[in-house]
């Protein structure tokens, strides 16, 4: 997915020239904590509600210039560059813009969550397992293979270091919710299985957790 396919294209944006006091009724009006701000038709960065409380409202936004964060994505980006952008900057916006610094519109931290839990597949039912493998051993068609033997096949696999231990978890979605007989086939294969979430009945505290943060997502 694009950054062009989740662009918000009524949200508004201030000029350097606008009084502070300008921003933050906008900011009221439409209950935002950041918004883009243009020198004319170009894109100069976004401000936050938070540094326009801190100065004197009859003063430029211009004033604030040097505490604008100064992030964007072009349109043709896939939205995870967008995502990584606004988890570093811990902003709720970031700014689409073109070749020639022009704003294009928005992307709210929201739409990018809700774009992240689509790509991931977070609404389709399903079995979720966690393994854990030395690098040297990680094999997607492998693991596929074991899978596919139980009727299943996987319809979602991400993948991380694990710093502490140097092990890679393989976080793999199913397309079946009952997946007893897949867990036993992998670790009748040597897997190491650190959990697994499906209509079984678990003991796995962690069950809990997830559960939760698939409402969260969810909202």
């Amino acid at each position: 997915m694009l950054a062009k396919q989740l662009i918000q294209l009524n949200y508004p944006s201030v000029q350097l020239t606008d009084k502070v006091s300008f921003a933050l009724r906008i900011m009221e009006d439409y209950d935002i904590h950041h918004i883009p701000v243009l020198n004319e038709d170009k894109y100069t960065g976004i401000v936050s509600k938070d540094d326009l409380l801190d100065i004197d409202e009859s003063a430029p936004i211009a004033s604030l210039q040097n505490q604008f964060a100064i992030i964007a994505v072009k349109s043709d980006e896939h939205f995870f560059n967008a995502l990584k952008i606004l988890s570093h900057h811990q902003v709720s916006i970031i700014a689409v813009i073109n070749e020639q610094n022009e704003l294009q519109g928005i992307i709210t931290l929201s739409e990018l969550v809700n774009a992240l839990s689509n790509f991931l597949s977070c609404n389709e039912p399903g079995g979720i397992i966690v393994l854990e493998i030395e690098k040297r051993h990680f094999s997607f068609g492998e693991i596929s293979r074991l899978i596919e033997t139980n009727d299943a096949y996987i319809t979602q696999l991400n993948t991380s270091l694990e710093q502490e231990t140097g092990l890679i978890l393989v976080t793999i979605k199913v397309n079946k919710t009952e997946i007893s007989d897949i867990i036993a086939t992998l670790q009748r294969y040597d897997y190491s299985v650190r959990y697994y979430f499906g209509e079984e009945q678990f003991t796995n505290e962690l069950k809990d957790n997830f559960n939760q943060l698939m409402f969260y997502i969810n909202m």
